[in-house]
């Protein structure tokens, strides 16, 4: 029952005040039943049908009060009706009939009719499976499918297991990527050199990222209460404090042109689309046939060629699309994910939209700290590649493109289709971050070709791209 408003539970069941607890609960409830028997009666377009029968607790159901417990012309329904004999119930009900008010029917309850036991037949046996499995037909991810390597590495070196702990499974542990020589003069030190590395240290940083306030008037404070919240998720050796400082900087960091030159901090969360989730359907998911194009993943390489200039940064991932067996991997079912975040950035009189990815990935030489030397330009490029980034890349473009196909009734890929960033948020030093063409270091930007996305988007729905012979 409610008390002035606030909802309440009394379980004693005796003693001062129960006898108006109750009454105020039967009330309740009371109501609760006539607005379900309301919600019944009017939802139908055609026809409703009521059963109407006299049980222990028929005298307090809506149904009985409003057929039973008044008069007509009578607006009030009372709390309780007497239930009447069968006798004067049907004739109550008759009386109802001729008002125009139902169309009544008796249920008379007959015995229930004995059939007999069908005639033994032959032995049970046990049923053979003979039809064959579509192992072509997967659920995958992009981590899904670029496990297939280490997979196919642990085999070669023993029997491997999966971790048991759901944490971000595509940032490794410890120093990745080519190593960079001494850091240089202007090199600034990572924010986050003396914290920790590794998966957790990566789930941590995204669940802060996600859910903290840019726009908060006290950033650090607000930082710190998330911090504080997903410490209690994702347990690394740091304090607070420190973690909840460390993200400052990159909150001041220039995303570069991408972005408009704006920082994550200049970009409210009611222009992020943060874990945007998606299950996209991979050569038409369950509904094609198994004898339909046979879509695989070294195909994607044909597409980077052809719209990829020469001398463009992932140009070479073309190549490693094709190895198996990496390549080999048809793409027949759903392909399922979550992209970190969608930026919605000014672009004119409109908007355009990146997609961003987080990474904690450390960088450079192990044994000493990482600087901003670790994450220029060229060295995000090579650890791109190391870690199959390009290909998360191009299969996070075609799910926006098909979410912002679908959402914008003006929707113009060439227009709206902003590119992507890759965060390594180890190298955003903020204002100070040294800046190659416009972009900071551990900022990664790129703009695929829209033709691309747009291909990859119709390759993914099964439509094989024809080969020159």
């Amino acid at each position: 029952y409610h008390d002035e408003g606030v909802r309440t539970i009394d379980v004693r069941g005796t003693g001062r005040g129960w006898a108006e607890h109750l009454a105020a609960h039967r009330e309740e409830e009371s109501g609760e039943e006539l607005r379900d028997l309301y919600v019944a009666l009017t939802r139908a377009q055609s026809q409703v049908v009521a059963w109407w029968a006299p049980t222990q607790n028929t005298a307090i159901g809506g149904l009985h009060r409003l057929l039973f417990g008044r008069q007509p012309g009578t607006a009030a329904v009372p709390a309780a009706a007497p239930v009447r004999d069968d006798a004067d119930s049907a004739r109550i009900l008759a009386l109802l009939e001729e008002l125009g008010a139902a169309t009544l029917e008796v249920s008379v309850p007959v015995a229930a009719a004995v059939s007999e036991p069908p005639a033994r037949g032959e032995e049970l046996v046990a049923r053979s499976f003979d039809r064959g499995v579509d192992l072509d037909w997967t659920r995958t991810s992009y981590s899904g499918l670029i496990r297939i390597e280490e997979t196919v590495q642990a085999a070669a070196g023993g029997v491997d297991s999966e971790p048991e702990v759901a944490a971000l499974d595509d940032e490794p542990d410890g120093a990745l990527g080519p190593e960079s020589g001494a850091a240089g003069a202007e090199a600034l030190v990572s924010p986050m050199a003396a914290l920790p590395a590794g998966a957790t240290f990566g789930s941590l940083v995204h669940g802060v990222l996600e859910h903290a306030d840019p726009f908060a008037p006290d950033l650090v404070a607000e930082l710190r209460s998330q911090v504080r919240e997903q410490l209690a998720w994702w347990p690394v050796d740091a304090s607070v404090d420190d973690v909840a400082e460390s993200l400052v900087p990159l909150h001041h960091t220039p995303l570069g042109p991408l972005a408009g030159g704006l920082t994550l901090g200049q970009i409210g969360r009611g222009d992020r689309l943060r874990e945007l989730d998606f299950e996209l359907p991979l050569s038409g998911g369950d509904v094609r046939a198994p004898t339909g194009p046979q879509v695989r993943l070294r195909d994607l390489a044909g597409l980077l060629r052809r719209h990829l200039a020469p001398d463009d940064v992932l140009a070479p991932y073309a190549d490693r699309l094709e190895v198996p067996p990496l390549g080999d991997q048809p793409l027949r079912g759903y392909l399922a994910g979550s992209i970190d975040v969608v930026l919605r950035v000014p672009d004119g009189a409109g908007h355009r939209y990146v997609v961003v990815d987080y990474k904690t990935n450390l960088l450079g030489e192990q044994g000493r700290p990482a600087t901003t030397d670790d994450y220029a330009p060229h060295r995000l490029a090579e650890a791109m590649l190391h870690s199959h980034y390009p290909l998360q890349a191009l299969l996070y473009g075609a799910v926006v493109h098909r979410y912002l196909r679908w959402r914008l009734p003006d929707y113009d890929p060439e227009r709206h289709l902003g590119g992507v960033l890759y965060l390594y948020v180890r190298g955003m030093c903020g204002p100070e971050t040294p800046t190659t063409d416009g972009v900071a270091a551990g900022v990664f930007s790129w703009r695929p070709p829209t033709a691309l996305v747009l291909e990859l988007s119709d390759l993914l729905d099964g439509a094989v791209p024809e080969v020159a012979g």
